[in-house]
C-alpha cells in the first residue's frame, strides 16, 4: 500500500505530536499545568503520545496492536520512573533512572528501533513522539532545573552561538578536508535555500539532540563528576551516536568531527546554559556542512 504522506489524519497526527515539543519550547510556564494535575492524570498524560501513532498507522494500513502499546506505554513508563527518580533525588545529583531512561531513548533514535512502525517516508514520528515523551518526564515529573529549554532566542543566544561557531569552523574545515570527510560543493545554493534548511535543522535536529546531550545528559552528570568531564563524556557519547551516520560500517571520521563538535556545543550551552544558544551553533555547523562541504 502507498503511503500517504499528505492525508489530513497525517497532517492532524503531526499538529499532535508538535505540540508538547513547541508549547514547552515556547511557552515554558505550560509545563506547570501538568503538574497541577492530580498525581494519577499526571503519570497517565502521555499515553496520549499514542494516539498520532494510530492515527498515522491506519491511514497508512501500518496499524499493528504492539507498536501502539508501545507508544502508549512507553511514555507512561518513563513518566513513573522520573517521579520516583524524583523522590529518590530531591537534589537532582543523577539517579540511575535518570541515565537508563536517557539510554533507552538515545539508542531508540540512534539505533532506529522503533521505525519499522512507520514505514519510508514517516520515521520523524517515532523521533518527536520520543522527544516529547522526554520532554514531559524530564521537565514536567522530574523538573531537571538548570535544562535551558526555551525557544524565545535572545540576541546573547546568536551571539554565543556564533561565537563556538567561528571557534569551531575552522578547526572541523581543515580537519575534515585532511581527512577527506568533507568536499566542497562545485555549486552554490541560494541564499532562501540556506536559510530554510537553518530552520528546519534547527527546529527537527539541532534542539533534540542539544536537548538531550547538553540540557539533559551533560547536566546531570556534571552533577556527579563536575562540568569538565560531564563535558568531555557528553561530547564522546555525542561522536559515537554518528557511528553508523554515511556509512556501512563504523564511521570514525564522522565520529571524530562530531566528538570535537559535541566539545563546542557543549561550551555553548554551557556559557549561559541555554539550548538555543548550542542549537544556533549546532544547526549553522550542519548547515554549513549540507550546503557547501558535504
Amino acid at each position: 500500500m502507498p503511503r500517504l504522506l499528505f492525508h489530513p489524519s497525517v497532517f492532524l497526527a503531526a499538529l499532535l505530536t508538535l505540540v508538547p515539543f513547541f508549547s514547552a519550547a515556547f511557552w515554558p510556564r505550560s509545563l506547570q499545568l501538568a503538574q497541577q494535575l492530580p498525581l494519577s492524570l499526571r503519570m497517565l498524560a502521555p499515553a496520549l503520545l499514542g494516539f498520532p501513532y494510530a492515527l498515522v498507522s491506519v491511514s497508512n494500513g501500518l496499524f499493528r496492536w504492539t507498536w501502539l502499546a508501545l507508544y502508549t506505554l512507553l511514555p507512561v513508563l518513563i513518566s513513573l520512573l522520573l517521579y520516583r527518580a524524583s523522590l529518590a533525588d530531591p537534589e537532582q545529583r543523577g539517579e540511575w533512572r535518570d541515565f537508563l531512561i536517557l539510554g533507552v531513548l538515545g539508542l531508540a533514535v540512534d539505533l532506529r528501533w522503533f521505525e519499522p512502525a512507520w514505514g519510508p517516508g514517516l520515521a520523524i514520528f517515532n523521533k518527536v513522539l520520543l522527544l516529547d515523551a522526554g520532554i514531559y518526564g524530564f521537565l514536567a515529573i522530574r523538573q531537571l532545573r538548570q535544562v535551558g529549554f526555551d525557544l524565545r532566542l535572545r540576541l546573547r543566544d546568536f551571539r554565543i552561538g556564533l561565537l563556538w561557531l567561528a571557534a569551531y569552523a575552522p578547526i572541523a574545515v581543515a580537519l575534515g578536508l585532511l581527512l577527506g570527510f568533507l568536499h566542497f560543493h562545485p555549486h552554490m545554493p541560494s541564499a532562501w535555500h540556506v536559510l530554510l534548511g537553518w530552520i528546519f535543522t534547527f527546529l527537527f535536529v539541532a534542539v533534540p539532540e542539544e536537548l538531550f546531550f547538553r540540557g539533559w545528559m551533560q547536566n546531570l552528570l556534571e552533577r556527579r563528576v563536575g562540568p569538565v568531564r560531564a563535558l568531555l563524556i557528553t561530547a564522546t557519547l555525542f561522536g559515537l551516536s554518528h557511528f553508523n551516520k554515511r556509512a556501512v560500517h563504523f564511521n570514525w571520521r564522522y565520529v571524530l568531527l562530531a566528538l570535537l563538535a559535541g566539545i563546542f556545543y557543549g561550551r555553548a550551552w554551557l556559557q549561559d546554559r541555554r539550548v538555543g544558544a548550542s542549537a544556533i551553533t549546532h544547526a549553522s555547523v550542519d548547515t554549513i556542512w549540507s550546503a557547501w562541504l558535504r
